[in-house]
């Protein structure tokens, strides 16, 4: 599975707190960090886009307000996120800054993974970024969220994140090297799993409880539920350890891992799953050129539409149906129904005339269009 990191043009990588965090002091470890941010600037020189999905805000922030006991409120870890965020985006910053790389932070919760609107506005923005060869750094908003802190949810929001900016690789750095049949800790004939075809019962059970005896919140569960959103949106995963130093350059040179391997790539996942998409919002009615265009893999363009109906909002799924009213296929929309009556028929160049704002240039982008 070493050919899928070599292959592969966008990597996420989910770093847990226990790594970047000294448990016994509080303090950042520097040196592991700057180890991680020069594995970075290597897959970056590679050509490939890098996204960071990072924890710890929470630890840093409890040592610089004096939170030193086992068990802190909800509130609490609240503050402690916000006094930490800044640190956490500093040494991020300083580190890549190292190596002429531009560094972002994003903000995120499993909510704006799920909303719709929200899940359009933050793709958009990883995607510009990632265009302007920016590593965004994306950290879990602990300061407004509750479930994250509760329930210890980052895996799995590291793997939305993942099939969100459809990603070929997620990377989960762990302080264990991956799957075992059973929990290595207690049982000493625990053997290792090097790769998992296919999610079934039996590995669901291997992940057993969470370590701190309830299920889903935090551990090897999580891990595993991640690497179902993951390869269901068509993203391999691995589980690798972080203890060491410079962990993906070790993953490159063989280090022990548990592989997740996905059937299909982001793309074909993403079209498989417009495709099976049962009810639509609306009907966009195409032209002749536009019909031919789609056919030979083309964005359908606002020149091409020339009727609308339905009521439907941005990221929405439509028909798509030709002059003569046979159906095309489907795609998910990137305007609603008023801006994109306003705009049918219109050249690209004149959307933010009509609009008067600077839009998409395509009313469904090819990557979200299936055809029929």
């Amino acid at each position: 599975m070493k050919r899928v990191l070599d292959k592969a043009r966008r990597v996420v990588i989910k770093i847990g707190s226990a790594l970047l965090v000294e448990s016994t002091t509080g303090e950042l470890r520097k040196r592991w960090l700057e180890s991680l941010v020069a594995d970075v600037a290597a897959l970056k020189a590679a050509g490939k886009d890098v996204i960071l999905v990072s924890s710890g805000a929470v630890a840093l922030g409890r040592r610089e307000l004096g939170l030193a006991r086992p068990t802190i409120k909800l509130e609490e870890s609240q503050a402690a996120a916000a006094v930490g965020q800044i640190r956490l985006a500093h040494a991020y910053q300083e580190a890549l800054a190292a190596h002429g790389l531009k560094v972002a932070q994003v903000l995120i919760t499993i909510d704006d993974t799920e909303e719709r609107r929200r899940y359009l506005n933050a793709r958009a923005t990883l995607e510009t970024l990632l265009a302007m060869d920016v590593v965004p750094v994306i950290n879990e908003n602990d300061t407004v969220a509750t479930a994250e802190i509760r329930f210890g949810d980052n895996d799995r929001l590291a793997a939305r994140v993942a099939v969100m900016a459809g990603a070929d690789l997620l990377v989960l750095l762990s302080d264990i090297d991956g799957l075992y049949t059973a929990d290595p800790g207690l049982d000493e004939a625990a053997q290792h799993i090097p790769l998992v075809e296919e999610i079934t019962g039996d590995i669901e059970a291997m992940a057993g409880r969470a370590r701190d005896g309830s299920p889903g919140s935090g551990g090897m569960i999580t891990k595993v539920a991640a690497a179902k959103i993951a390869v269901a949106g068509g993203c391999h995963m691995l589980i690798a350890s972080g203890r060491i130093d410079s962990p993906v350059s070790a993953i490159a040179n063989g280090a022990r891992t548990t592989w997740f391997r996905a059937a299909a790539s982001p793309k074909a996942a993403r079209k498989k799953w417009i495709g099976g998409l049962l009810q639509t919002a609306g009907t966009l009615t195409v032209d002749a050129g536009a019909v031919e265009a789609l056919r030979r893999g083309k964005s359908l363009l606002p020149a091409g539409v020339i009727e609308v109906e339905g009521v439907f909002e941005r990221g929405d799924a439509v028909q798509v149906v030709g002059p003569d009213g046979r159906a095309l296929g489907r795609g998910l929309v990137a305007y609603g129904a008023d801006e994109a009556r306003a705009i049918k028929g219109a050249r690209s160049s004149d959307i933010e005339g009509i609009l008067g704002f600077a839009g998409r240039d395509v009313m469904i982008h090819r990557d979200d269009l299936v055809l029929d």
